[in-house]
C-alpha cells in the first residue's frame, strides 16, 4: 500500500455528513425527463450512479424544480410530489451503494423558464404554449434577452414559492438525499431577486441589498425548518454577473455572511448567467479567486468550479486554501471515472483510491 497523501482525497465533514473525498460533480442540466412530468428516469439513475462508482465524493443533481412553473425546460426534473420522490429514491440508493453522497439542487427558473432544449428545439428561445410552454414569472417584468417577457410576482406568490421550496426539501429527505443545494446562481429566480439589474421592485423584496436578499433568506429558513438539523444546506451563487452596476463580489460576501447565520453550511461559488451576451474572461480556474474570497471574508466553506482541468490543478487549489472542495463538470461528463484517474495521477495507490470492489481489478497501477 502506498503512503502518498492528497488533499483532494481527504474526507470532508458538513454537519452530520461525511463525504469520502473533495471531488464534487456539480449540477448540469441534461433535459432528459419526460415532458412536463419532472420525473427522473433510468437515464438519471445511470448518469448519477455511474459517477458514484467512478469515485466522486458528492454528486449534485441538475436543477430540480420545486413546481411545474419552476422548470427551466419542459424536460427538466422536479421534486414537488411523492411520485417524483420515489423515483429519486432509486437514484439516491444507487449512489449510496456506490459509496457516494448526493445533494439535490432545488431551483425555480423565473424568467429563464419555458425555454427549449435538444428535446424540443427552440434552442435559446421561449417554448410556445402550443408546444408546452408557459407564462414565466420574475421579481420584475424584465425579459432575459429575446425570451418572452415574464409577469411580475405578487407578494402572495412569493410566499407560495417559499412554501414550495420547503415542501420540496421535505420530499428530498424522503427521497434519501444527503444534502440540499439552493440554486442562487446563473440568473434563475433566486439570482433574479438578488441582482439590481433584474429586481426593480419597490416593496420589501426590492431596493436595498437586505431587501433583495430577503427572498433567499426566507427560502433558507423554510428549507432549514423542513430538514433534519444534521443535513447540510448549500447555496450556489454567482459571485459576479460581469456587468456594470450589477451583482458583484462584495454583495456576494455580504450575502454569504447573512446565510451562514441562517444555517447555510457551504457556498458553491460560480459566476454569470443574469445578463445575456456578456463577455466572461473564461480561462483555467477563472472563478477560483471568488471562492477563495468568500471563504476568507465570510468565514464559510466553499467549493471552486470553472475550467478546473486536471488533478494537479485541483490539488493546488486545496493546498493553497482557496476552497474546501473542487467541482469538475465537463471532466465528469467526459469521464465518469475521473476521480480514479486523478488518484493515480496524484500518486495514490489503488488501495487509497475510491474503487468499489467490482472495479478493483481494473485499477490504475
Amino acid at each position: 500500500m502506498g503512503t502518498t497523501t492528497a488533499k483532494l482525497f481527504e474526507p470532508m465533514i458538513l454537519r452530520g455528513l461525511t463525504i469520502r473525498n473533495r471531488i464534487w460533480m456539480p449540477a448540469m442540466d441534461t433535459y432528459s425527463a419526460d415532458k412536463l412530468t419532472g420525473m427522473p428516469n433510468l437515464f438519471h439513475h445511470q448518469h448519477y450512479v455511474s459517477r458514484a462508482y467512478g469515485g466522486f465524493g458528492m454528486i449534485v443533481t441538475e436543477a430540480t424544480a420545486v413546481s411545474k412553473e419552476g422548470l427551466i425546460s419542459p424536460h427538466d426534473v422536479g421534486l414537488w410530489n411523492d411520485e417524483q420522490a420515489q423515483s429519486w429514491k432509486m437514484v439516491t440508493d444507487g449512489v449510496h451503494q456506490a459509496g457516494g453522497a448526493i445533494a439535490v439542487q432545488l431551483d425555480h427558473s423565473g424568467r429563464k423558464g419555458s425555454t427549449g432544449s435538444f428535446r424540443d428545439g427552440y434552442i435559446d428561445q421561449s417554448v410556445p404554449a402550443a408546444d408546452g410552454g408557459w407564462q414565466t414569472t420574475a421579481p420584475s417584468p424584465i425579459a432575459f434577452g429575446h425570451y418572452a417577457q415574464p409577469r411580475e410576482l405578487t407578494v402572495d406568490e412569493i410566499h407560495t414559492i417559499v412554501q414550495d421550496f420547503g415542501k420540496s426539501a421535505a420530499l428530498a429527505v424522503k427521497a434519501g438525499f444527503d444534502a440540499i443545494q439552493l440554486h442562487g446562481a446563473h440568473g434563475y429566480l433566486i439570482s433574479q431577486f438578488l441582482d439590481p439589474l433584474t429586481n426593480r421592485r419597490t416593496d420589501e423584496y426590492g431596493g436595498s441589498l437586505r431587501n433583495r436578499q430577503r427572498f433567499l433568506v426566507e427560502l433558507v429558513d423554510a428549507v432549514r425548518a423542513s430538514i433534519p438539523d444534521t443535513m447540510p444546506l448549500i447555496v450556489r451563487i454567482s459571485a459576479t454577473d460581469w456587468a456594470e452596476n450589477g451583482w458583484d463580489l462584495d454583495q456576494t460576501i455580504n450575502t454569504a455572511r447573512v446565510l451562514k447565520v441562517h444555517g447555510v453550511d457551504l457556498m458553491d461559488v460560480s459566476s454569470g448567467g443574469i445578463v445575456p451576451d456578456v463577455t466572461i474572461p473564461a480561462k483555467p480556474g477563472y472563478q477560483v479567486s471568488f471562492a477563495a474570497a468568500v471563504r476568507e471574508r465570510a468565514d464559510i466553506p466553499t467549493t471552486a468550479v470553472g475550467l478546473i482541468l486536471d488533478a494537479k490543478q485541483a490539488e493546488t487549489i486545496l493546498e493553497h486554501g482557496e476552497a474546501d472542495a473542487i467541482e469538475v463538470g465537463r471532466l465528469s461528463l467526459r469521464d465518469p471515472y475521473w476521480p480514479l484517474r486523478a488518484a493515480h495521477e496524484l500518486g495514490l495507490s489503488a488501495d487509497q483510491a475510491p474503487y468499489q470492489p467490482q472495479y478493483a481489478a481494473g485499477a490504475f497501477r
